[in-house]
């Protein structure tokens, strides 16, 4: 592999700071306990909810959060609303979540295991 320069370098700090600042995704935690929770389930009802009413939004995988006993995790963020990870996300919670949350923005509160409110 190539020494990278000080200019990729900076380059590639720019493209993490705009991609750590990217408004409307859900990130479903992908990790060994979170698919033995059912994560796979719930990451396959959020993209065919995407397709189907054609969102945009952006679907990730992302990895452990740290809640294990909580999973499957999912974080939410919209422009305009605070960012939310909610909890024990199953097939139905996972269709709550993209009609109350993402279609009417609304946060579906009996699932919220953290909220980070934007400054």
């Amino acid at each position: 592999m190539a020494r990278m320069k000080l200019e990729d370098l900076r380059r590639k700090r720019e493209e993490l700071k705009a991609r750590s600042k990217e408004t409307n995704y859900i990130k479903v935690g992908m990790s060994t306990c979170g698919l033995a929770a059912g994560a796979q389930e719930t990451y396959d009802i959020f993209k065919e909810e995407i397709e189907r009413l054609g969102l945009d939004i952006k679907l990730k995988k992302c990895g452990c959060l740290g809640m294990c006993f909580a999973e499957p995790l999912v974080e939410v963020a919209l422009e305009g609303l605070p960012t939310v990870i909610y909890g024990k996300v199953d097939v139905a919670t996972a269709h709550r979540i993209v009609d109350e949350h993402i279609c009417s923005k609304r946060i579906v509160n009996d699932h919220v295991y953290e909220l980070h409110i934007k400054e």
